[in-house]
């Protein structure tokens, strides 16, 4: 009885370890998904970290990558991703790469926010002093208190992860920027690595400091899922660009001023509402210079006053002028090459001069050229009386019977006529014959 019962436990213990998952076996493959700022930091970049770091949470990820590319851009979306960084339930590690990316001005903020930094050979961080969307100084008292605020923001956010605060605040103070090995030498990053792989491998068992208490990575041979931006936020992100939003401008004035001079082509009408709507959002998005706004309003009033005035094109060559300046001066979002491209200016200038001079050729063409519709159409027709005009009879004009009234007395049957003038259905004519020996003598 004995041996048959340890006989029974022995196939049952080798059943269990069949159809159970050995503890190796187990043990999940560390997962780490990827979110990438690429690019400028505004309001659709805040949401789109804002989503990853949620993501990541609700998957329960060992650890969020963000890579790092970006020269900067909206303090308060700045300020919303350092927000989304800190809070994160997820470690978050930071890498500023490939070789050749940077972090920064706010992109510092940001890199200094992650549990771990890190940077690709030939990357650099820093220039992180604060200016104004124009890309002006701020000066005065609140020039003070923007650079304060912002000094110790930073300051806070490398002492929290011990790194070097004080190289830090003269990222801020004095706008200094380094390259990855000095970043490393000098405690501003923690380590650099030449790929995403190398740096999950490198990280594996750091301790990093929590606001819940000290947390080990496990990233060795994590499992790396790139979640990039979606296409409806690309889209969006596409539109909070000053040199799209100039031409979405100029896209729907053609539209709409197309539109105004041909009624019922009905689609540059469609065109240029949805271009004036898209444009809405992307301005709305951006610093405008108010100057620079009201110069290209000026350029579509002269336009549309060519149109409706015969000046031989004095008004559109305003018009092209105000056009220039106020795209110039439209948007300018900092020293980093974010004002509207100067390229895209003059090619828009000389594609509005194309498309006005074709304009206003066609008006001045209609404007010559003879009614043929209308009650005036009938005006200088030639017919020929069908009844006695005695005065009031019928004529033959343009394939139709008329009635008529004789302006220069009674006119006889199969007498040719011409129409002078016109009073509802009746036309008032003179008899062919009469009128040309008038204008011969």
């Amino acid at each position: 009885m004995r041996a048959r019962y340890l006989l029974g436990a022995g196939a049952a213990a080798l059943a269990i370890a069949v159809f159970l998952p050995a503890p190796a076996a187990s043990a999940a493959v560390p997962r780490v998904e990827q979110a990438d700022l690429n690019g400028d930091i505004n309001t659709i970049m805040a949401g789109y970290m804002s989503a990853s770091v949620s993501r990541a949470e609700s998957d329960h990820a060992d650890a969020l990558l963000v890579v790092i590319n970006t020269p900067g851009g909206i303090s308060t979306s700045m300020d919303d991703i350092v927000t989304s960084l800190l809070n994160s339930k997820v470690p978050v590690i930071a890498f500023v790469y490939p070789s050749g990316a940077r972090a920064a001005s706010a992109g510092l903020f940001v890199a200094q926010a992650a549990d771990v930094l890190a940077m690709a050979p030939g990357t650099n961080i820093g220039s992180a002093h604060p200016i104004q969307a124009t890309g002006a100084d701020l000066t005065g008292d609140l020039g003070t208190k923007v650079l304060n605020d912002a000094v110790t923001r930073v300051r806070n956010l490398a002492s929290m992860h011990g790194r070097n605060p004080d190289w830090a605040e003269d990222a801020v103070r004095n706008s200094v920027n380094i390259n990855a090995e000095d970043a490393v030498r000098l405690r501003v990053a923690d380590l650099e690595a030449a790929d995403p792989t190398a740096l999950l491998n490198a990280v594996d068992g750091r301790v990093v400091p929590r606001p819940s208490g000290p947390l080990t990575l496990h990233t060795a041979g994590g499992q790396l899922q790139d979640f990039p931006m979606p296409f409806w936020m690309l889209f969006l992100n596409a539109l909070i660009d000053p040199t799209v939003a100039a031409l979405l401008i100029l896209l729907a004035a053609y539209g709409i001023i197309t539109e105004l001079t041909t009624p019922g082509a009905i689609l540059p009408g469609v065109v240029g509402g949805i271009a004036a709507v898209l444009a809405i959002v992307s301005l709305a998005n951006l610093p405008v210079n108010i100057a620079g706004a009201l110069m290209m309003l000026v350029a579509f009033a002269l336009f549309i006053a060519d149109l409706k005035a015969n000046t031989h094109g004095i008004l559109s060559a305003g018009g092209v002028l105000a056009l220039l300046l106020g795209m110039a001066f439209l948007i300018n979002t900092g020293p980093f090459g974010l004002g509207v491209s100067p390229i895209a200016v003059l090619i828009a200038a000389g594609v509005t001069t194309g498309f006005f001079v074709f304009f206003i050729r066609k008006v001045w063409a209609a404007r010559r050229r003879p009614v043929t519709t209308g009650a005036e159409a009938l005006v200088g027709s030639k017919g020929e009386v069908r009844e006695e005009l005695t005065p009031e009879g019928l004529v033959f004009v343009r394939g139709a019977l008329w009635k008529a009234v004789a302006s220069n007395g009674p006119i006889h049957v199969g007498t040719p006529v011409r129409v002078v003038g016109r009073k509802g259905l009746q036309l008032q004519v003179v008899a062919g014959d009469t009128e040309a020996k008038k204008e011969n003598g």
